[in-house]
């Protein structure tokens, strides 16, 4: 759920789970059902894990990052989608799709910056002028810059480059993340060409995940989960949100990465999305965290919600209603089931619990995807009849809000394999005094 501050990992590594083994509490403080937090809990399909920060800085330190034959073999899946959509180039301005494709990061300004993909060879790229021997510092040894001057237009060389490739008036796909100027110039300036939704061959290519990619997602909710886990002992009586957001961000940077988690105490916590009213730990509050953290540019997004003391009956009725339906839509995930059919596994128990109709208290859809971006294509959702294949990757993230009360959301990111599906990370919660397992 959460659209914190990006969070990166200069140097990451896919790691196997591990076990890590002990007992902690919310706090030195007595914090009633919470002092009986047990922090451990062993999956079956990875080795035990390790004990210890520095283990996991190791692993960190020694991953196999991105290759260039990564990026080809890319491309050339984008070649293929271009010919299925009838597309004889693709335009990507600066952005995450950009960095997909070539790693290529450029910040957004209000002057055109990408790349022409293109089905016959090498992406053609696009620069401001004065920015060329920047771009060449950037782009792929060997493949050509083209640049416009500050009184010129950027997108007659769009439609130049698609000339001098022999598609003058050929179908020119346009990646969904350009922005409205972009896509307003190219329609007075690029000529003859066909301008088409580019989104099929990005999402097409994004929407699912490599074996390499999903080791980075793992590992980025692994290191997320450790991270809650060890900010949870600093809770304390009066603490504000902010204190406890440091006390987040501190325990990533123990294993070397920057991430955090937005927390909410009490009433605050049904908002979803959090309230701007600042709010102190209490005695039986309810504490709502989300965030994550990114390993080579990959995110995690992880939400956990406990009490700060004893949970009331009405505490553990909701808790356990939205665990119930994390699990039976993790159970709904397998290829070829629709995207909408994960969503409602989970809502239908939300709402045989007493928490319905529709959208009244389970207030958002299930889940969204998630890779590069916090959020990103496919979504689970209601009316989304795209079916599941292996590698893709998603939030599962059920909730029930009642304002003037408190909030429950328990969030895992999963991935669809071949057979099913699983969450990534391990550290699943099995109860509300136990968000990390048995």
């Amino acid at each position: 759920m959460t659209k914190a501050t990006r969070c990166e990992s200069v140097d990451a590594t896919p790691v196997s789970r591990r076990r890590f083994l002990g007992q902690a509490g919310l706090a030195a403080v007595s914090l009633g059902a919470l002092e009986r937090l047990a922090l451990s809990q062993t999956q079956p399909q990875s080795p035990p894990r390790e004990d210890g920060f520095s283990a996991m800085k190791a692993r960190l330190a020694g991953i196999s990052p991105l290759t260039a034959a990564d990026y080809e073999a890319r491309l050339e899946k984008a070649r293929r989608l271009m010919a299925a959509q009838g597309l004889d180039g693709l335009f990507i301005g600066g952005g995450s799709n950009l960095v997909y494709f070539t790693a290529v990061s450029w910040w957004l300004s209000e002057r055109t910056f990408g790349a022409v993909f293109n089905r016959k060879g090498a992406p053609v790229w696009i620069s401001p002028a004065f920015e060329k021997e920047r771009a060449r510092e950037l782009v792929p040894a060997g493949q050509e810059v083209r640049t416009w001057e500050e009184n010129e237009s950027p997108y007659r060389l769009v439609a130049g480059i698609m000339k001098d490739l022999g598609t003058g008036t050929g179908r020119l796909g346009l990646a969904p993340d350009l922005r409205s100027f972009e896509v307003h110039g190219l329609r007075r300036d690029a000529g003859s060409l066909e301008l088409a939704d580019g989104a099929a061959v990005t999402e097409g290519c994004r929407g699912v995940k490599s074996a390499k990619e999903i080791a980075f997602m793992d590992l980025a909710n692994d290191i997320t989960k450790i991270a809650y886990r060890d900010a949870f002992k600093e809770l304390r009586p009066g603490m504000s949100q902010r204190d406890f957001a440091a006390a987040i961000g501190a325990s990533f940077q123990k294993m070397g990465v920057t991430g955090g988690g937005g927390p909410q105490f009490g009433p605050n916590t049904a908002f979803p999305h959090g309230s701007r009213n600042p709010r102190l730990t209490g005695e039986n509050d309810v504490v709502m965290v989300d965030g994550g953290c990114a390993v080579e540019g990959y995110r995690a997004d992880v939400t956990r919600t406990v009490v700060f003391g004893a949970p009331t009956d009405k505490h553990r009725r909701v808790w356990d209603a939205v665990k119930k339906a994390q699990t039976a839509a993790l159970k709904a995930v397998r290829p070829g089931a629709e995207c909408q059919d994960v969503d409602r596994a989970a809502r239908r128990v939300i709402e045989e619990s007493g928490f319905g109709p529709g959208y009244k208290f389970f207030a958002h859809r299930l889940g969204h995807g998630i890779g590069l971006e916090g959020h990103e294509y496919p979504y689970l959702v209601q009316g989304n009849s795209l079916k599941l294949e292996p590698g893709m990757t998603f939030s599962n993230e059920p909730g029930v809000y009642i304002y003037g009360e408190f909030g429950v959301r328990v969030e895992d990111c999963m991935v669809v394999t071949e057979d099913g599906g699983r969450f990534l990370g391990g550290l699943e919660s099995t109860a509300i005094d136990k968000p990390f397992g048995d």
